[in-house]
């Protein structure tokens, strides 16, 4: 089982923890990743995009010339497509871009991401954050003393709400609670930094159930 030490906020020692093998030690599923990924960016479309066709445009109610005899090509309105401030042909409407994905797919990817990150030594777990008040300055001392370079994710409770105010306005920082952990997120930045408390494994997020373990000889059942 891997072990992760525990810095405190000024980046020195103070103990270890072991990560969960649930989510820690799985064999990341790169086609399984992709899908959820994609589907996750396609929820976030707004979908408002629209044209308007030959039926919603202006003007267009008679026809421009006589059907023949101009020695020109027929045509029955000026709002057609191929005309100068037509309508637009198969142009994009409002639609929902959302997919369905199995929740088993999303938990699956999350831990392939989780364990990516935990294969290349880039989860970092602090034991709390210690802000006295929200300062940028001390965050970005915080992120120095524990040595992360590049882009980073804090994951956060509901409780570090000064530690949230801290984080907010670094330009390379981006924050998360807990609840919101996605692979997407994990995937575009370098470092992933927890606390003791949103460890996934340690508190308030349980590993899924193990394999039922055969019966021994004395819990078999009687014979009748």
């Amino acid at each position: 089982m891997a072990s992760v030490d525990v810095k405190t906020q000024t980046g020195s020692a103070s103990g270890s923890l072991e990560l969960d093998p649930a989510f820690f030690a799985v064999q990341p599923n790169v086609p399984v990743m992709h899908q959820v990924v994609t589907a996750q960016l396609a929820a976030a479309r707004a979908g408002t995009h629209s044209t308007l066709t030959r039926a919603e445009v202006r003007g267009g109610g008679k026809k421009p010339w006589r059907q023949k005899g101009t020695g020109r090509a027929r045509h029955g309105s000026t709002r057609s497509p191929s005309w100068t401030g037509g309508g637009v042909a198969f142009g994009p409407k409002p639609r929902d871009y959302r997919q369905k994905t199995p929740k088993k797919m999303v938990q699956l990817a999350l831990r392939g991401a989780l364990s990516d990150r935990a294969n290349s030594n880039k989860i970092v777990v602090v034991d709390a954050w210690e802000f006295a008040q929200p300062k940028t300055r001390e965050a970005t001392d915080a992120l120095h003393a524990l040595g992360l370079e590049g882009k980073v994710l804090v994951v956060l409770s509901r409780d570090d709400e000064t530690a949230y105010k801290s984080f907010r306005n670094l330009a390379d920082v981006q924050v998360l609670l807990a609840g919101e952990l996605n692979p997407y997120d994990i995937l575009c930045n370098d470092w992933i930094v927890f606390t003791r408390a949103t460890l996934p494994g340690a508190q308030g997020v349980e590993a899924p159930p193990a394999a039922p373990t055969p019966p021994t000889e004395t819990e078999s059942e009687p014979a009748e």
